[in-house]
């Protein structure tokens, strides 16, 4: 039976879903993602139902809630690496049920109108950035490395689940019982995961704290060359980027093609962008074993190219083709599931070959390198569907997404094996094998930089 992660009290149970504490985990991380995604729409429903808010009001709401990734995730990053991952899930849950129980209370009696809606969206929002950063980090803290894959793919799969379910919920509860009172019930989805996280019991390994802790702009600093100097994570980071600037592009043109080109009703362009979602259900089981039965880069060379791809298709497309919707249906659910294979995959890359003290940076670097292009890549695509016409607008930017599998082509993702690599020597909270199948501490942390040697196992093609 595997030992627990360095400083933990117990050990971890060989079946993942036989440990309580990963159960816990689970069960919290899917509630809270579930009232994440239902209040993406109970709040601009109550705004429009119960403060009267116009067209304007309502895109500067949905601004104001999107804003924390750009402008919060770094610092967010930086902070969680020095505390417990637990505490700062716990913490951002009852924020959030509170912010929501505030939102109720102001739309049954009255009171601060929406600007204190503004106010309290940007909480939600914010607080649920530091939620998101802190369970990526909280999950290599929590079992061994052998076990990322599968865990991800759980939490992952509960994140696709929350993002198909969720806006309908939210519409329903709305819908059922007033938008006031739906902002009442998606706070009890964040209090259902605050009782369940904070029943871990496990110790998490936590790093080292250093007697005179760095300024978080040092930290930010530490982060962002980490990420940069790092061969796969910069490939990482490369690749997300790309992949979200071409996503948004094409997806802004892709809603104009749907209705205006193919004159498809409201109903089917629903279905073809839900479509989506059951494939990355798909993508988060499969995640789970072909990475290890056929080699972590192998896979995720084959799922982008083929999620990426799909959409090169539908230009061809005709209105009065009787396979227009099926067609439509297909590439959803492909690039769905190519996409939750490569999310799922990536993540775990990512958390193997990062040291415990810098999960948090990590992540929130590369999300914030990836969403933070996502409006240029809005208006390059609504510039590009104006000057060229919708159907070429909409070949350039599909094809503009290939060009995510070609940078993990060209990197050293493309050669990573059934194993998943481990951190750098001299990281923080590294350990490496010893020749007898024990560990040895990792060498004195020397600083982070563009120029840290290369590993090993980067130029095996069988992996590490």
């Amino acid at each position: 039976m595997p030992s627990a992660p360095s400083g933990s009290n117990a050990p971890v149970p060989s079946g993942l879903w036989r440990d309580h504490d990963f159960r816990r985990l689970w069960w919290g991380q899917t509630a809270s993602q579930v009232g994440e995604h239902a209040t993406l729409v109970i709040l601009p429903l109550l705004a429009v139902l119960t403060f009267d808010a116009g067209a304007g009001h309502l895109g500067v709401l949905r601004a104001v809630g999107q804003a924390p990734v750009l402008l919060l995730s770094l610092f967010v990053g930086a902070w969680v690496d020095r505390w417990r991952t637990r505490t700062t899930m716990v913490l951002s849950d009852a924020g959030r049920a509170l912010a929501l129980g505030a939102v109720a209370l102001a739309g049954l009696v009255g009171g601060f109108g929406m600007p204190g809606l503004f106010a309290l969206t940007f909480a939600v929002g914010a607080l649920s950035v530091v939620f998101d950063v802190a369970y990526q980090a909280s999950l290599v803290r929590l079992v061994e490395r052998d076990q990322l894959v599968r865990g991800n793919s759980a939490l992952e799969g509960s994140r696709s689940a929350a993002q198909i379910g969720g806006p309908a919920l939210g519409g329903a509860l709305v819908s059922l019982l007033s938008a006031p009172l739906a902002a009442a019930s998606g706070a009890l989805f964040f209090v259902s995961s605050f009782l369940s996280i904070r029943r871990i019991r496990r110790a998490e390994s936590m790093p080292a704290r250093q007697e005179k802790p760095a300024r978080v702009r040092r930290r930010i600093h530490e982060g962002l060359r980490f990420v940069l100097g790092d061969t796969l994570l910069r490939a990482v980071c490369l690749a997300s980027a790309t992949f979200q600037f071409s996503l948004a592009a094409m997806m802004t043109v892709y809603l104009l093609f749907l209705p205006r080109e193919l004159h498809l009703s409201g109903t089917v362009v629903g279905l073809a962008l839900a479509a989506a979602g059951p494939g990355a259900l798909l993508g988060a089981l499969l995640a789970a074993r072909l990475p290890g039965r056929f080699g972590h880069g192998r896979v995720v060379m084959c799922a982008a190219a083929l999620g990426d791809g799909v959409f090169l298709c539908v230009p061809a497309l005709d209105r009065s083709s009787a396979v227009t919707v099926p067609v439509l249906l297909a590439t959803g659910f492909v690039f769905g599931a190519g996409g939750q294979l490569v999310n799922v995959t990536l993540m775990a890359v990512r958390q193997a070959v990062t040291p415990d003290g810098m999960q948090g940076r990590a992540a929130a670097t590369i999300t914030c390198a990836g969403m933070g292009l996502t409006p240029i890549g809005s208006l390059a695509g609504g510039f590009l569907a104006g000057e060229w016409g919708l159907r070429t607008g909409l070949l350039v930017t599909a094809a503009g997404m290939t060009l995510s599998p070609v940078v993990m082509a060209l990197s050293p993702l493309a050669r990573l094996g059934r194993q998943l690599p481990t951190p750098h020597d001299g990281l923080p909270g590294a350990a490496h094998p010893d020749a007898d199948g024990g560990t040895r501490a990792a060498a004195p942390y020397r600083g982070i930089g563009p120029h840290w040697p290369d590993r090993r196992d980067e130029t095996d093609p069988g992996g590490p």
